[in-house]
Order: structure tokens, then C-alpha cells, then sequence
């Protein structure tokens, strides 16, 4: 126990310094909310890769594909690292920097009002950003209460409140900054964390080749094959490949990860970032994925499978890990899976609330462009403390009454963000042809998903067909509906629909002409 409280008093003294310390970095909006556009690869990666990967994946979804999928759920984490990361990286990151710096705009909201020539858009975008960032925010605190009950002796809500009030006050101080650097420290506990933790679960069970074996031996009854959760593609392979495409294609289109490539600070520190990013990712989601697929080993822990045979898949990554107390280096290895949990919930609640805070602020209260400086810094940093008592609140109150709205509200957040702002997002910076009204379709398109998954969730609506009820079985399947659907639309759309003026379009495009002088490593003589 002592190892446990030191690490982690040691651990939010570290964070709460950075925040301080990072003050000189945010005493205007630009450096508040893009860390005035000079973020280097190293902070730059880390902060994508920490705001991506939450103890929702730690906890929620390695328990839950790992136990679906068994060892072949390490797939999705390696999409997400060469999908979600390195592709999203080379495809998005450097035109994203180039147009929204040529644009002047600070949020998605506000690239797609300057880069569509609309207000309507900006708000439309704004509205969507905080209806359905709220509930994904407070998703970041699930699995908290399982993985602290099994740790420690405190009532769950002392441990949301304390995350809650820890990570507003570095993001006040510090704001984009504090979060880059936090992230960095964060992303370091990670790495170390999910190895070890790796290291040990395998040790535990006779190494690779032994768990292996054993995860081999455990039959499912969807399928004859035998030794499903151990082969490579598992149980169900178009199931896993629906999960692989919404978590990995998903973060194209979501705010607070595709603000990332905003701030970056130069071509080299792109280059750089690409690299270190998929490192992260295939190291931190890899590892996470592949360590939930040997979860069924210890499927007859307490409360894991419930008489009914219901599985609580938020309990299995922790019953693992209580599984280590039984060792004399255990209590260090859960002391460090907390602070692993800690960092990751953190990291992402920072970058999400600051998304919320200056979306909010920026393109919805002075969307006109009036407002005095250190006014839209006061506003933002008291959005900043809303947002995050909001998060913790809902997430205190679906913990103690069991609110199963909230629960699917946040399994379908990420399908309506990426399904309505990945494809006109990726066509706005490729295509001068991509029209407004295509843009507003695909708003419409992936809310309506949304909404049509929620009526089939509750009962409301259903579908008699064998295609459309599969693919409104689950919010995953949905949202890789309206994902894939937006990158369609999107293109038929500004095909029948009027284009926009030459004059007002031509002049954002002109970014990509201006002429820089490169050294010849980088490029050969004609």
C-alpha cells in the first residue's frame, strides 16, 4: 500500500508542477489552445498517442475483444497503429497544418466554416462536437471502479473526483502546453507499464508458448473450430474486422486527435512524430489488445462470468491483475497498472476538454471574432472547469444508479464524431470540388446513424432484414456504416450538388504552391 500512494502522490505532484510551470505558455488563445503552433515530434506523437489510447482500452475494450476474439484482438492494435496512427500521420498531418494555419483556424468547427465559406456549418459542427464529446468524456473514468476496488480500500467517486480535479488544474494553467508535456511523462508510464504488465501476466502462466496452449484448449460455442481464441484471425473475423476499421479509421475524423497535427511545429518534427506515433501505438495498443486476448484463462475468477452467464468484461483486465498480489513483486506491478490507468484517463480528459472548452468558446460564444483576448481565456478556462465537473458528475451518477443511456451514449460517441467530420474533413484538404451541401449531408448522415443505433439499442426500432440488423446489432458495426457512408456521400454529393465560387476557394488552395528552399537530402536537382 505504501508503494501504491507513494507512486501516485509522486505522480500528481509531477503533473500539477508541469501545469505550473507551462503558465508562460498560455497567456493567449494561440497558445492556449495550439501551444502557438511550435510543438515539437516527441510531444507532438505522444500527445496523439496518449489522447487516443484511454483506460478505455485498457480496461473496457482489451477485457472485452480480447475475450470475443481471444489472441487475434492484437489486430486492432496494430490498425490502429498503421491505420489510426501512421496512415492518419502521412494522409492528415502535414496538409492539416499547412491549411488550418493558412486558415486561421483554431478547431475543426472553425476549419470547416472558413473552409466551406459557412457559419451554419461552424455552429452545425459545434453542436455536434459537444453533444457527443460530453458522453465520451465521461466514459475515460469506466473501469476506474474496478481496477481502484481491487487496489484500494476508497469509494469510487473519491477517485473521479480526485483525476477530475488533478487534470482541470494543469489544463488551466497550463492549457495546450501543460497537456503536451503531461502526455509525454503519461505516455512514458504507459510504455513502461504495459510491458511489464505483459511480462508478468505470461511469467504467470508458464510463458508465451504455455499460455498459448492453454487459451487453445478453451472451446466457444459460435463456431466448430477448434482453438479459435488462439488463431489468427479468431472466432469471428468480419466481426473483429468492423472493430479494427471504426477504432483505427475512427480517429480521422476526431477533433481532439486531428488538433493535434494544428500545433505541430515543422516538416521534420512531422517526419519524426510519424514514427514515434506508430511506435507508441503498436507498443501501447498492441500490447493492450494482446494482453486481453488471454483473458478466458482466467474466466473463473470471481465475478467475471456471472451465474447467468453474463461477462463483466470491465472486471477482467483487473481480476488479471489481482491475480499478482499473489507475488512478491506484484504489488509493484499493480502500483505501476494504476498509475498506467491514471495516465491514460488523464491524458485523454485533458485533451478532450480542451477540444469541448475552445470549440465552444471559439466558434459558438465569439464566433464573430470580437471578443477581447484575456476575455476568451477566461471563458475557455471556465469551460475547461464545466466541461470536466460535467464528465465527472455523469460519470458519478451512471456508477451509482446505473444509468444504461449514458453506457450507450458513450459506445456511439465515436461513430458519430468520425462518421459526420472524417470525410468532408480528408476531402476539404485534398479537393477544391467538395461542395457545402456534401458537407451538410454527412453531418446529417452520421447523426441520423447515430440516432437510428440508439432507438435499436433501447428497443425502440428494429430491423427484419438480415443486412440492416446486423449492422445495427452494435454501435461498432453503426458507426463503421457511417464512417464508410461519409466517404461515399461525400464525393456523390458535390457531383450533383452547385460547387463552390472559384474566387473563394482557389486563394485556400494556394497553401500547397508556396515555395520553400530544402537542403538536397531532402530532395534531388531536376
Amino acid at each position: 500500500m505504501a508503494v501504491k500512494i507513494i507512486l501516485l502522490v509522486a505522480f500528481f505532484a509531477l503533473m500539477i508542477g508541469i501545469g505550473v510551470y507551462c503558465r508562460k505558455h498560455a497567456t493567449n488563445v494561440n497558445g492556449f489552445v495550439l501551444g502557438g503552433r511550435n510543438v515539437g515530434p516527441w510531444l507532438t506523437a505522444f500527445a496523439f498517442g496518449t489522447s487516443y489510447f484511454s483506460a478505455v482500452i485498457f480496461i473496457g475494450y482489451a477485457g472485452q475483444f480480447g475475450w470475443n476474439f481471444g489472441v487475434a484482438s492484437t489486430w486492432i492494435g496494430l490498425g490502429n497503429a498503421f491505420i489510426g496512427s501512421l496512415l492518419a500521420w502521412v494522409v492528415l498531418g502535414r496538409r492539416t497544418r499547412i491549411m488550418t494555419q493558412h486558415l486561421d483556424s483554431k478547431t475543426m468547427p472553425d476549419y470547416f466554416g472558413k473552409r466551406y465559406d459557412s457559419g451554419a456549418l461552424k455552429i452545425a459542427a459545434s453542436v455536434i462536437v459537444f453533444v457527443f464529446l460530453i458522453p465520451y468524456t465521461a466514459s475515460l473514468y469506466n473501469g476506474l471502479s474496478s481496477l481502484f476496488n481491487m487496489a484500494f480500500s476508497i469509494p469510487y467517486y473519491v477517485c473521479i473526483i480526485v483525476m477530475a480535479v488533478l487534470t482541470c488544474v494543469y489544463v488551466l494553467f497550463g492549457g495546450y502546453m501543460a497537456t503536451a508535456i503531461n502526455d509525454f511523462v503519461q505516455g512514458i508510464i504507459m510504455l513502461g507499464g504495459i510491458v511489464a504488465v505483459i511480462a508478468a501476466i505470461l511469467h504467470t502462466n508458464g510463458g508465451f508458448v504455455e499460455s498459448l496452449t492453454k487459451l487453445s484448449q478453451i472451446q466457444t460455442d459460435t463456431t466448430e473450430m477448434q482453438g479459435a481464441f488462439a488463431s489468427f484471425f479468431g472466432p469471428d473475423p468480419l466481426a473483429l474486422l468492423f472493430v479494427v476499421i471504426l477504432t483505427s479509421l475512427g480517429t480521422w475524423g476526431l477533433p481532439q486527435m486531428v488538433g493535434k497535427f494544428y500545433a505541430i511545429k515543422s516538416e521534420d518534427a512531422i517526419k519524426k512524430g510519424t514514427i514515434i506515433s506508430t511506435v507508441f501505438a503498436i507498443i501501447v495498443a498492441g500490447g493492450c489488445y494482446f494482453l486481453g486476448g488471454f483473458g478466458r484463462l482466467y474466466g473463473d475468477l470471481e465475478g467475471i462470468v456471472s451465474p447467468e452467464g453474463k461477462v463483466a468484461f470491465d472486471k477482467i483486465v483487473p481480476s488479471i491483475l489481482g491475480t499478482l498480489a499473489n507475488y512478491s513483486w506484484g504489488d509493484i506491478i499493480i502500483a505501476v497498472v494504476i498509475i498506467l490507468v491514471l495516465a491514460a484517463s488523464m491524458s485523454t480528459l485533458s485533451s478532450l476538454v480542451l477540444t469541448s472548452s475552445s470549440t465552444l468558446t471559439l466558434d459558438v460564444i465569439d464566433r464573430k471574432g470580437k471578443m477581447e483576448e484575456k476575455k476568451k481565456m477566461l471563458v475557455m478556462r471556465l469551460f475547461v472547469a464545466f466541461f470536466v465537473i460535467v464528465s465527472a458528475v455523469i460519470a458519478i451518477i451512471k456508477d451509482k444508479y446505473g444509468f444504461t443511456f449514458i453506457a450507450q451514449m458513450m459506445g456511439v460517441s465515436w461513430g458519430a464524431l468520425a462518421g459526420a467530420f472524417l470525410a468532408p474533413f480528408l476531402y476539404g484538404l485534398y479537393s477544391k470540388r467538395t461542395t457545402k451541401a456534401s458537407v451538410w449531408v454527412c453531418f446529417a448522415f452520421g447523426v441520423a446513424v447515430t440516432i437510428v443505433q440508439l432507438l435499436c439499442s433501447f428497443g425502440v426500432i428494429s430491423f427484419s432484414g438480415k443486412v440492416l440488423s446486423y449492422l445495427f446489432a452494435s454501435s461498432i458495426r453503426s458507426g463503421v456504416v457511417s464512417m464508410v457512408g461519409g466517404l461515399i456521400l461525400v464525393p456523390l454529393v458535390s457531383l450533383i450538388t452547385p460547387k463552390m465560387k472559384k474566387e473563394t476557394v482557389e486563394p485556400m488552395f494556394t497553401c500547397y504552391d508556396k515555395k520553400v528552399t530544402v537542403s538536397i537530402k531532402e530532395t534531388l536537382e531536376e
